[in-house]
This record gives structure tokens, C-alpha cells and sequence, in this order.
């Protein structure tokens, strides 16, 4: 039987400020990508967030970012590699602190939004956050954009990686995500969502913004927690997956 991780982006309200739905969408996901405090959270939210995941056997990985709080970590800052690497190494061991105690090992790291565009397509970023990764934990799996310079980055390092593709966003036809200052870059059709998902984990392919066929390689799949109707999303994508024989597990640490 074909298996496939579902994850989403959590943890991102800060103070009495929420974002998502955490509480409805953690059911439903089996891994859990939560904020570290550089672009959202705060240490009382990540320990509600780690409480939730551990409470639903879900995994749990950290989600570091450039330390960009009023731009939700979406705007591209100009940091160098030793920075990014120890801003990811921070951030990696403030998750893992809660993890360790609420009694769970981190499972894996997912860099967060414009961190995350730029090791996508920057192999010196990309090998920055990998070479984080390893001195933490080299158990720990590397999030990577299918087809993008993180997978390379990750291989050289040789830690063990997945390739992620997105329910919820277009792709450009060079496997980059659209930007979202750009019309339709944000999908919002469930319905929609679940069926292409479903194309991207069967036929291993995905249709680009401007209709070209995108061949990738579909090992987790993100909902992003901010999209509005990512509760909806997440329950359709999985019914979908569920009734095509398509099972719903987190990938191997």
C-alpha cells in the first residue's frame, strides 16, 4: 500500500494572538511543523503545541525561520550562512527542549517561508541549515522541496531527508513555489486541493500554474496552518488519499 505523511505548519499564534487551527487540524495531520519563536510562537505557545502533538501521537518538527516576527518570517533577509546556521541551531534546540520535557525526540526540521525559498533555489543557504541539522541531531530528517537544492544539500551532508510537495500553493514550472504577492498562487478549493494531491502522490506529478506538467517526488505533503481553509483542506485530503487506498503515516526518522 502506497504511504504518505501529511503535515502542517503550527504553533504560529504568539501571546493571546492566534493563527490556525491547531486545536481541530493536529487530529488529522501526522506530523506537526511548530514555529520556534523567530517568525511566530513564544515558549508558553510551543509547549502547548508540543502537549497537542505528543496527545495525538503526532511527530513533531521544528519549524525555524529567519528572525523576522512582524513579517511572520515571509520577508527575505540578507544574513550570511554562518548566521542562518546558528539561528537554525537556536532555534532547533529550543523545540527539542520541550520534546525532551514532554518525553518525545524531535523527529525533523522544516525551515519556514522565505528561509525556506531561499534554500530551495541557494545551495550555500541550503547547505547552511543542513550542516544545523547534522551538529543538533544527524537523526533528524531535512523538510526539503522536492527537485530543489536542498535535497543535493542534504545528501552531502548525509542526513536522512524527505522531499515535500504542497497541497495548498502553485508551482512554477522550474519546481518553485509561486510567489504570493502573484494572482493564484494560494489555492483555497479543497476539493480542488484533495484531487490534485491525490495526482501528486499517484502520478508523482503536478500541474504548474501555466498548465505545464511538473514531474516531483511526493514523500510529505504541507498544508500551510495559516490558510484559512486548511482545516477543510486537511480533512478532504484525507478522505481523498483514505478512499483511494493511499495511507496516512509519518515518515521514518
Amino acid at each position: 500500500m502506497v504511504s504518505i505523511d501529511l503535515n502542517c505548519d503550527m504553533g504560529e499564534g504568539f501571546g493571546a494572538y492566534g493563527i490556525g487551527n491547531d486545536d481541530l487540524v493536529m487530529p488529522y495531520i501526522t506530523s506537526a511543523n511548530i514555529a520556534c519563536g523567530f517568525h511566530a510562537s513564544d515558549p508558553s505557545t510551543m509547549l502547548k503545541t508540543v502537549k497537542l502533538a505528543v496527545r495525538h501521537g503526532v511527530a513533531i518538527g521544528a519549524h525555524p525561520s529567519y528572525p523576522d516576527l512582524v513579517g511572520f518570517g515571509r520577508r527575505a533577509m540578507d544574513a550570511t550562512v554562518d548566521e542562518i546556521s546558528a539561528d537554525v541551531t537556536y532555534q532547533i534546540g529550543a523545540l527539542s527542549a520541550f520534546c525532551h520535557r514532554e518525553g518525545v525526540r524531535l523527529h525533523h526540521v522544516k525551515a519556514h517561508g522565505a528561509l525556506y525559498n531561499k534554500a530551495a533555489e541557494s545551495h550555500s543557504v541550503a547547505a547552511a541549515i543542513a550542516q544545523a541539522v547534522k551538529m543538533a541531531d544527524a537523526e533528524l530528517v531535512m523538510v526539503c522541496l522536492s527537485n530543489s537544492a536542498m535535497v543535493s544539500a542534504a545528501q552531502e551532508a548525509g542526513i536522512p531527508y524527505v522531499e515535500e510537495v504542497f497541497a495548498d500553493r502553485a508551482y512554477t514550472r522550474d519546481g518553485k513555489l509561486v510567489p504570493r504577492s502573484c494572482e493564484g498562487a494560494v489555492l483555497h478549493d479543497p476539493a480542488l486541493v484533495a484531487q490534485r494531491v491525490l495526482e501528486m502522490v499517484i502520478r508523482k506529478s503536478v500541474t504548474t500554474i501555466d498548465g505545464a506538467e511538473l514531474p516531483l517526488k511526493a514523500q510529505t505533503i504541507c498544508v500551510h496552518g495559516d490558510t484559512p481553509e486548511s482545516f477543510e483542506m486537511i480533512k478532504a485530503i484525507r478522505c481523498k488519499l483514505e478512499a483511494n487506498n493511499v495511507m496516512l503515516k509519518a515518515f521514518e526518522r
